[in-house]
């Protein structure tokens, strides 16, 4: 697992070409699907005529990435992520807990 700390969401490209380029580099391995949900930062926005593509969705384009995404309001259909989620915040309350102390 890696992590990346994000202060805000319109980092996400940034770190996620970081870590592309670690994979590659370290594992000779290539990044052949992204799933995530459709967030405006990953997928980019609806217009009145169509979808258009974010910077993210551009890149994944760009670099022959398949885009996989979870059906609107379902954070089940991404399990394994949310749990991650729910695991570090559950460390992170733990910790600022313990700095009252």
């Amino acid at each position: 697992m890696y992590l990346y700390i994000l202060h805000n969401k319109n980092e996400a490209l940034d770190d996620f070409k970081v870590f592309n380029a670690e994979v590659e580099k370290q594992c000779g391995k290539q990044i052949k699907i992204m799933r995530s949900n459709r967030g405006g930062e990953y997928y980019g926005r609806y217009m009145e005529d169509g979808q258009a593509l974010g910077p993210f969705a551009k890149f994944l384009q760009e670099n022959g990435i398949v885009a996989q995404y979870t059906m609107t309001g379902s954070p089940d259909q991404n399990g394994v992520a949310e749990r991650r989620n729910q695991t570090l915040l559950d460390m992170v309350e733990y910790a600022e807990q313990l700095k009252t102390y």
